[in-house]
This record gives C-alpha cells, structure tokens and sequence, in this order.
C-alpha cells in the first residue's frame, strides 16, 4: 500500500507526483497493490498507517511528511505503531540521496521498520528523494518481506 501525504494533494490543490512513482516501482517489482491513498498532514497520517497496518498487508510506503516543517509528522505517526525500527535502511536512503548531491536529504526525518507482519518505510516528498529511496528498496524489499513472514536465510 502507498500512501501519500501532502496537504494540497489532498484537498486537489495539486496532483500527487510521489506516490504514482512508488505505484509504478512495485508494480514492476511484483507487488499487488491496494489503491493508493492520499491524506493531509496531521492526524490523518496515523489513521491511514493504522488501517493499513490492519488490512495485513506486507508493505506500506508512504511519501511526504519526513521533513522539519511544523506540519511534517510522518514520522511521529510511523514511530508510535513500529514493533521494531530499521534504522540502517532509513540511513540507506537518506545516504544515497546525500551521494546524488542532495545535501539537504540529512534534513529527512523518515523511519523504516516492522509492525506486527508489515513493513513500514517513510520516503520523502520530493520526486528525486522518492526515487533515491526507491533504489535502496529495490535492492533489500524481498528479502525483508520474507524474513519478517519468517523465511529462512537463503544459504
């Protein structure tokens, strides 16, 4: 499931430009998906989190909210459901966007990690920051998928 966060692109302000990217990644990677949803910044955000968190699906990546504006609170409503955080991923994506001469992706705030039998990743807002974390998941998503389901090692 993906759900994007942006105030504007809510209320149609403006179109959602993130997540139609990370709808077009899982697709290609396989990945059946439920339809995207789109909420505001705010308490929304933990609602949406839960929902899908309930629905059991194996993976929810959200966009937007990551950053230090007073209204980003992504992060917030991710880390009150996370059983366990996966703080090596989170500094994955903010280190490739930083290699890609972005400076300013240090300023991210977004979580990664597991609640109940869901993966729960956070990725920024932009284009270019969806797309640099977008390529640290493509890398890690199947085997992180299948251990929290409890595979074994591959030997």
């Amino acid at each position: 499931m993906v759900i994007t966060v942006s105030t504007r692109a809510a209320a149609g302000e403006r179109p959602d430009t993130t997540g139609p990217l990370i709808v077009e990644a899982l697709k290609d990677w396989g990945f059946t998906l439920y339809p995207k949803v789109v909420v505001p910044d705010g308490d929304g955000i933990e609602s949406a989190l839960k929902a899908a968190v309930n629905s059991k699906v194996a993976l929810v990546v959200t966009t937007g909210g990551t950053g230090i504006s007073p209204t980003d609170r992504t992060p917030e409503a991710t880390a009150a459901l996370l059983d366990k955080t996966l703080f090596g991923l989170s500094a994955q994506i903010v280190a490739r966007g930083v290699d890609n001469g972005v400076p300013e992706a240090v300023l991210s705030r977004g979580l990664a990690g597991v609640c109940g039998t869901t993966l729960v990743v956070n990725l920024p807002g932009s284009p270019g920051g969806v797309k640099d974390g977008l390529a640290v998941l493509e890398k890690v998503l199947p085997h992180a998928i299948g251990q929290i389901a409890g595979e074994d090692h591959e030997q």
